[in-house]
């Protein structure tokens, strides 16, 4: 059994280093804009630091969400969605992002499928529905049990994290959209070095 995020380690060697740029930049559907753009990188590490020294949190946010590992990207959306959560959730958006941070604890495909009836069953609005979808998408098959397995396309769940984030990052008050995402990066850095990536929520 995999460990929880939110007692792995600290200061252990970025996970983002290894990511292949170019595969990345595929799955994203970024190559085109970071070609046109005046970015020259060789490392996604770079690309992500040029992105936000110009400006543009909300492409390196999006790079993120196909960088990470699937495991530490989903876990990233729930921190996201935590963070600009108002003071209270309907019950079906709870139990989406109950099963979902349960499923990052121990990703089984049960567990998958329960958080995406979740997310269908409070309807693909917040964060916290995309963040249940990606850990679904994340899974082995799309297929319900006992059926012929199907591997979910490769850039289901990268997309998935992205549209929560993106929306976690408007919720209630889309002036905050740069400030949160500020967070938001920092968060990602601390889970792809091994460490939980919480935010405060802004409600407390």
């Amino acid at each position: 059994m995999m460990a929880d995020p939110s007692v792995m380690p600290p200061r252990t060697p970025s996970k983002l280093a290894g990511a292949n740029l170019p595969d990345v930049l595929e799955l994203s559907g970024m190559a085109d804009e970071i070609a046109a753009s005046a970015i020259r990188a060789d490392t996604l590490e770079q690309v992500l630091s040029a992105l936000v020294a110009s400006g543009r949190a909300a492409e390196a946010a999006r790079l993120l969400a196909y960088a990470l590992p699937r495991r530490e990207a989903v876990w990233w959306a729930c921190m996201c969605a935590r963070h600009s959560a108002p003071a209270t959730l309907p019950e079906a958006t709870l139990a989406a992002r109950s099963l979902t941070e349960n499923w990052v604890r121990q990703p089984d495909e049960d567990t998958g499928r329960q958080a995406m009836e979740a997310a269908r069953k409070a309807g693909l609005q917040s964060p916290e529905s995309w963040a249940a979808l990606a850990a679904f998408w994340s899974g082995a098959s799309i297929t319900p049990p006992r059926t012929p397995p199907v591997p979910p396309a490769a850039h289901l769940a990268g997309t998935a994290v992205a549209s929560a984030v993106a929306l976690a990052a408007v919720r209630g008050n889309a002036e905050k959209r740069d400030t949160r995402l500020t967070f938001f990066l920092r968060s990602a850095q601390d889970i792809a070095t091994g460490g939980a990536g919480r935010l405060p929520m802004e409600t407390a």
